[in-house]
């Protein structure tokens, strides 16, 4: 386990809390009354050499396969900054600041100069997650894409409905990355499952989360949706998650991934999430 220097926690009280490793500023855990809502693989490595393997890793700047860097870029795989340490706001939410900039080794795989903020606020039954991506350039344009991997918590998936998906094309990446189009006023997952659904809704619900409940997924300039779960055959082949995990988690992933952002010199990019147990 990380050290406890590498954790950052949020208490709102009433055994509500949100639990940030710096490595990746990856929320490993938010519970609501004691439940824990996320999905961290029991194989998930916290050794600071690869990304977590569940809660939210932050995908920046690249999506899938990178041939300059790893998987899914950098940013899940980095320590963060912690800007602004815990502070409890008048409602009596909590709020938390972190940050990453470029670095001899980020300029190693993305030659860019950027500052990434990203705002936390914990409220009673919600996570609030805002998002700035920041060009301080004077001449030099960059494209990225950014993805939050959410992974929830669920008895199992089988029985778990997605909304929000009704009619929108989607990127099937177990199917060659053909492209089709969802038929299904919900989607449910009965196999391995790894789809970009493209130009999506501001929310989705996903039913039977944990004890029965839904969440509640409401996001802001991320026009993608990924749906994912490694299924049996899947699980065996990744090494930090376990052959039987699958059936207690399921990724829906906000993210802009599809087409990427561009960023002017000395402009910025903002997106948001939240997450609501219902």
């Amino acid at each position: 386990m990380a050290a406890p220097t590498s954790v950052v926690v949020l208490d709102r009280g009433n055994n509500t809390t949100c639990t940030i490793n710096l490595h990746g500023a990856t929320v490993v855990s938010w519970r609501v009354n004691n439940q824990e809502q996320l999905f961290v693989s029991k194989q998930a490595q916290f050794d600071g050499k690869k990304a977590i393997r569940g809660g939210i890793p932050f995908v920046f700047p690249q999506f899938g396969q990178w041939n300059y860097g790893p998987q899914h870029g950098f940013a899940r795989i980095i320590r963060w900054t912690l800007e602004k340490s815990p502070e409890r706001l008048p409602s009596g939410d909590v709020e938390a600041v972190f940050s990453l900039m470029d670095n001899d080794f980020t300029r190693s795989m993305w030659n860019f100069p950027f500052r990434l903020t990203y705002r936390l606020i914990l409220r009673e039954k919600e996570l609030h997650f805002n998002i700035c991506a920041y060009n301080p350039s004077k001449d030099l344009t960059f494209s990225f894409n950014l993805l939050l991997h959410t992974y929830f918590k669920v008895p199992d998936v089988r029985r778990c409905q997605i909304t929000g998906l009704h009619g929108c094309t989607f990127i099937d990446k177990t199917r060659e990355s053909t492209v089709y189009q969802e038929g299904r006023d919900v989607v449910t997952i009965g196999e391995w499952t790894d789809r970009v659904y493209q130009n999506t809704p501001q929310e989705h619900i996903i039913t039977n989360v944990v004890s029965g409940r839904k969440m509640r997924i409401q996001k802001y300039n991320f026009p993608d949706t990924v749906i994912w779960n490694p299924w049996s055959e899947g699980a065996k082949e990744i090494a930090d998650f376990g052959d039987d995990e699958f059936p207690n988690m399921v990724c829906l992933e906000a993210g802009h991934v599809s087409a990427p952002v561009i960023l002017l010199p000395g402009t910025a990019f903002e997106a948001s999430q939240i997450l609501q147990v219902m």
